[in-house]
């Protein structure tokens, strides 16, 4: 049996360079997650001093996975990125349990977010997108509620189907857009900064403590703070379209990733020196908050924007890079074979993204932002633990490999993640046990498939 009508002519190319792999570094994970998570973080552990800490336990966190996965990316720049790496260390189970995590929960989850998060912003000016469209009288919500299905969540359908039909159509256009709107989206950012700081006047109530400081706490905030960070892996995935990737990988994953922290502790900065504690635990938009105390209304406004283009922008880069998942695991024999087509005339995995697309669309009617962002956290950060240990295990298993970048400060930055990766992992299965628990199920379907497909690659 034919396990995937790739055409051995048609081919992925190579048409992103450095700066659209920085783009996608920092495009992708400067999302929703900065405007919105500082709410959740200063109720979680109390205080401003503590919300930096976590912010750069995070960051720090993130630059090791980075500096990990940079010597991954350099040594096997394939499409697929930690499927590739995976399926190398462990075998053909772990990059399918990977690539189907990935297109089922992960990624799909993903997308999902950063589209609600869009409407949410969006919401600004038209408040109707907030009101609830229809109801599924099933204990599907919040805390087994019934599902409200919102006018902003078919919105967010079309915005997801327009840009996987944007991306649908080469490579290098996704990429392009990619480059312009990060730009846009980080100047934007900076102005907020320069405005908060600069004309902005200075919260009476900064060291008023919201809350007691606990181990749970800071735990539960650092999941937050890390799917603000989450996405520096992204531009592995598409390894396979970027141009010197020996050279240009480990570049666009260390400093897009180095970049997004020094941006971050920016913005917390002028949120915290306009805003007290309270005033940001109080506020489900906190950029809009503080520019509607410094610049009124207009200042707001801009926010808003500033937010629904960063958001465009990750979303972007979601698709991007993560129908090439489904498209490796297709390729490899282990998905659906149609998914492994590329396009003849626009050298994209047309299936894989349009698929991707589609059920990130379903993702959306699932759940609100907060559920969704633990659905995906836990399951992400089982498979980056993974990965990141491939690191020591291809060091032993592979002496031989060709390793154009060697990860700083090897073995302790590998080991640091992957102690952090599993403590982050419990701690979403303590707080969020219904959500990880979802995730979990997901992941364990794709066995049978699994099994399917490999005896279907052993009758070749």
């Amino acid at each position: 049996m034919k396990l995937s009508t790739q055409s051995p002519t048609v081919e992925l190319k190579r048409d992103l360079g450095l700066w659209s792999a920085v783009a996608i570094v920092v495009g992708t994970v400067i999302g929703s997650g900065i405007f919105i998570v500082p709410q959740t973080m200063v109720k979680l552990v109390g205080s401003p001093s503590m919300v930096f800490v976590v912010w750069v336990v995070g960051g720090l966190l993130s630059l090791a996975g980075a500096l990990s996965y940079a010597e991954l990316a350099a040594a096997m720049p394939e499409a697929g990125g930690e499927y590739v790496y995976l399926t190398e260390g462990y075998g053909p189970l772990w990059g399918f349990i990977y690539g189907w995590t990935q297109m089922w929960v992960a990624k799909s989850g993903s997308i999902a977010i950063l589209a609600t998060g869009f409407f949410y912003y969006l919401a600004n000016f038209a408040p109707v997108l907030e009101q609830v469209f229809f109801t599924v009288s099933l204990p599907l919500g919040a805390h087994g509620a019934p599902l409200e299905i919102r006018y902003g969540q078919l919105f967010a359908l079309a915005l997801i189907f327009c840009l996987g039909v944007l991306n649908y159509f080469g490579v290098k256009i996704g990429g392009d857009v990619q480059v312009a709107v990060t730009i846009l989206k980080v100047a934007l950012i900076l102005l907020i900064v320069i405005a908060g700081l600069g004309w902005g006047h200075p919260a009476a109530a900064h060291a008023s403590a919201l809350a007691p400081l606990t181990v749970l706490g800071f735990f539960a905030a650092l999941v937050k703070s890390l799917w603000a960070y989450d996405g520096w892996n992204n531009v592995s995935m598409v390894a396979s379209e970027i141009r010197k990737p020996q050279r240009n990988l480990p570049l666009a994953l260390v400093w897009g990733t180095a970049a997004v922290i020094v941006i971050y502790l920016l913005a917390n900065l002028a949120y915290f020196y306009v805003l007290s504690p309270q005033q940001v635990a109080e506020s489900n938009r906190v950029a809009a908050t503080m520019m509607r105390q410094v610049l009124g209304q207009g200042g707001a406004n801009l926010v808003s924007v500033a937010a629904m283009i960063s958001i465009f922008a990750a979303l972007n880069g979601s698709i991007l890079s993560g129908a090439r998942v489904p498209f490796a695991l297709a390729r490899g024999g282990y998905f659906f074979s149609p998914v492994a087509r590329v396009n003849a005339a626009h050298h994209t995995p047309g299936v894989a993204i349009m698929g991707l697309s589609v059920w990130g669309m379903v993702v959306v009617l699932s759940g609100t932002y907060d559920q969704l962002l633990d659905y995906v956290i836990f399951a992400s950060w089982i498979l980056y633990g993974m990965t990141t240990a491939t690191v020591l295990v291809l060091r032993r298993k592979r002496p031989d490999l060709a390793r154009p970048y060697k990860t700083l400060g090897y073995p302790a930055v590998p080991v640091l993640f992957v102690i952090m990766a599993a403590a982050i992992v419990i701690s979403s299965l303590y707080n969020s046990p219904r959500e990880s628990l979802m995730g979990l199920l997901l992941i364990f379907a794709g066995l049978p498939f699994y099994f399917h497909w490999k005896k279907q690659r052993a009758r070749i």
